[in-house]
């Protein structure tokens, strides 16, 4: 099977042919969305409008998303995995939200990841949805009663989903009374969100070895503290030989207002495999640029820098910076084997000062990528951990069924001794 376009046969939202996303994509077995508000096009004005409170429009995102699934075959009870980007805006009304998300799947719980994000690309949105769903909702590894404990954001169990991928809820440093753990102190929240994630992975007969992405999200309060985590990580990760992707990203504030980092963490039962077209850079590093488990190749995220120098490239401008994210994603899958259609999905973050021209990114897609387009969700960020980078894009890729092992894809991470 090969990745297709989701088509429903009626979506009143708007006319979504002709840009350079999907709705959602699907294959036997399988769906995944693309990241969906309650955005819709207004004919009266002409445009794609948002309006109501965060159930109003929790409720319309989660129907849009659910008329996308459906079309591929699957009900509420086949989700296994749900991301929900609220704004720090909406971030107070959150509950609202989650009461919505109980609507739509009762009994049912997947696992929910939850991204604090500085704002969406339509202003007055709170939240966009996104999910993945597999028949009979997946395995589930832990129920959520057995994990309402410190160190996660939602009460929703950990599930395995399509192709062995492990979904956990978001990692954040609040312990059982509700208060943030080691507060002002960066690396002591880092440490403590990675160890909890280890601490379910176990739970679930699995642990951080098993880590096919680590994307945190933190304050530009703490861009200068960053690097201290390379200790924490290397103590922690690439137990197996291979660390996994990863991705840093910048907002104003987190789930907590004391929290200075958030980690959602990627899991698969398949033995891992690094990626890597022959970039030094990451002979150092305590992640890698790709991670082939099973079918899925998960990528680190991927900004506008130059894999020899270092060097940020194209300060200032978000279009030609694109140009280099997204030529960096291609030369990674060519070396694995795979092309643009491969691409099963892209998140992309948006500085919020380069917003103004970020539609300067759509034509760069167009001429790189190509239909049945990846599954797509864009959210705008304070920052990166570079301040010259005004793009940042976390790809997933999906082999062929049947594709053989990369004969050339290394089996060990460089600094995993």
């Amino acid at each position: 099977m090969t990745l297709q376009a989701i088509k429903p046969a009626a979506f009143p939202w708007f006319p979504y042919e002709g840009f350079t996303f999907c709705l959602g994509l699907s294959e036997d077995g399988g769906a995944w969305s693309s990241g969906h508000t309650s955005a819709a096009h207004d004919d009266a004005v002409g445009k794609m409008t948002v309006s109501g409170t965060m159930a109003e429009q929790a409720r319309t995102a989660y129907r849009k998303v659910m008329t996308i699934i459906e079309a591929a075959g699957y009900g509420p009870d086949d989700v296994v995995h749900v991301t929900e980007n609220v704004t720090v805006a909406g971030l107070a009304d959150y509950a609202a939200a989650a009461g919505v998300r109980a609507e739509v799947f009762g009994a049912h719980e997947p696992t929910v990841t939850t991204v604090v994000v500085e704002r969406l690309v339509r202003s007055a949105a709170l939240l966009e949805i996104e999910m993945h769903a597999v028949r009979g909702g997946g395995a589930e590894l832990l129920a959520a009663s057995e994990r309402r404990e410190a160190g996660t954001w939602a009460p929703s169990p950990v599930r395995e989903g399509y192709d062995g991928t492990v979904h956990l809820p978001t990692m954040v440093p609040v312990d059982e009374s509700g208060g943030v753990v080691a507060p002002g102190d960066f690396v002591g929240q880092y440490a403590y969100c990675l160890d909890r994630a280890d601490v379910l992975l176990r739970k679930a007969g699995l642990s951080l070895d098993n880590a096919v992405t680590t994307y945190d999200y933190s304050t530009p309060a703490s861009r200068d503290m960053y690097r201290k985590t390379h200790r924490v990580r290397k103590e922690r990760l690439g137990g197996a030989g291979v660390h996994p992707g990863a991705g840093g990203i910048l907002m104003s504030r987190l789930h907590h207002p004391e929290a200075l980092v958030a980690i959602d963490v990627t899991a698969s039962r398949h033995p891992l495999e690094l990626v890597n077209p022959g970039w030094s850079r990451y002979d150092t590093l305590t992640y890698a640029p790709g991670v082939r488990a099973g079918r899925t190749l998960f990528m680190s995220g991927f900004a506008a820098l130059d894999m020899e120098t270092q060097e940020a490239l194209h300060p200032g401008d978000i279009g030609a910076q694109a140009e280099a994210t997204y030529g960096a994603v291609l030369h990674l899958l060519e070396y694995a084997g795979l092309g643009p259609a491969d691409l099963l999905s892209t998140i992309e973050f948006c500085v919020e000062s380069a917003l103004r021209d970020y539609r300067a990114v759509a034509p760069v897609r167009e001429r790189l990528l190509s239909p049945p387009w990846p599954a797509s969700t864009g959210a705008i960020c304070k920052g990166l951990l570079r301040p010259e980078f005004l793009l940042e894009v976390f790809p997933t890729a999906l082999y062929p069924e049947g594709a053989p092992t990369t004969a050339t894809t290394n089996t060990t991470a460089g600094d995993a001794s």
